[in-house]
């Protein structure tokens, strides 16, 4: 019995992955995932991953995805394991008659709720509402931001419309409102679960159009992924004064969250 989430488990339909797999794989990479956080052999949002990957294979490829089948392939490839990091992709390759499923399992992830700074680049994500395969320049503005001294990048439109971060949805505190920026991005699962709770928290959501020349008006930031909350220090040059109490509430919100039975 391993309990342990190995450093990489690779699972293809519920079986190992093959050589043939990974090639697959590697040579094609239209397809599209969702990565959740495993705890106690349950994940947060749960409905909403599975809406998101039905939704996404549907638009890609003519055919939804039955979430049961999903559910039955995480518990398998996650065994005995109660805590880990976990994906699962959506390929359909030509000529099969059904989206072939893999699943990655990792050890969990730490929270990670250092504050963050963000580079600006003059990047939106393509389709930016699937979460879909092929991020270069994601990866590759990510990288350059580190390499510049920032923990990483914050993509924008024109006129320098403000999106989301390379890897996380972002929030800004307006003194009254939590404000999302209304751009092109991916609505993450944190985001999803954040957005319809705070306002019970004292905390009023609202989407609105945020451009780096915006930034100034704005005590606080934040960003959101599958990690958590964390607090963002300064965009490039400007830098926020914070907000402890919305910061507490914010993150109380997500960590109250209850988390679903695989």
């Amino acid at each position: 019995m391993t309990t342990t989430a190995p450093h990489l488990l690779i699972e293809v339909d519920g079986r190992p992955a093959t050589e043939a797999d990974l090639r697959l794989r590697a040579l094609d990479t239209y397809g599209h995932f969702t990565a959740m956080q495993v705890r106690g052999g349950r994940v947060r949002g749960l409905a909403l991953h599975l809406a998101r990957l039905d939704a996404a294979t549907e638009e890609l490829f003519g055919a939804g995805l039955d979430g049961e089948r999903v559910r039955a392939l995480l518990r398998h490839a996650l065994g005995d394991v109660r805590d880990a990091s976990a994906r699962v992709y959506v390929h359909w390759p030509e000529g099969t008659a059904d989206a072939t499923l893999m699943v990655t399992v990792r050890p969990p992830a730490a929270p990670d709720d250092r504050a963050q700074s963000l580079m600006s680049v003059p990047y939106q994500r393509p389709v930016p509402h699937i979460k879909h395969l092929g991020g270069f320049a994601q990866i590759h503005y990510g990288r350059v931001a580190e390499r510049a001294g920032f923990d990483d990048a914050l993509l924008t439109g024109p006129g320098g419309v403000v999106a989301e971060s390379s890897i996380a949805n972002i929030g800004f505190w307006d003194g009254g409102s939590v404000v999302w920026p209304d751009a092109p991005v991916l609505t993450g699962i944190a985001m999803a679960l954040l957005e319809p709770r705070l306002p019970a928290a004292g905390l009023p959501s609202v989407r609105r159009e945020v451009t780096l020349a915006d930034l100034s008006r704005y005590r606080t930031a934040f960003v959101t992924n599958s990690h958590g909350v964390a607090p963002v220090a300064r965009i490039d040059d400007t830098v926020f004064p914070g907000d402890a109490a919305v910061l507490k509430t914010v993150t109380e919100v997500y960590d109250g969250v209850e988390w679903d039975r695989l």
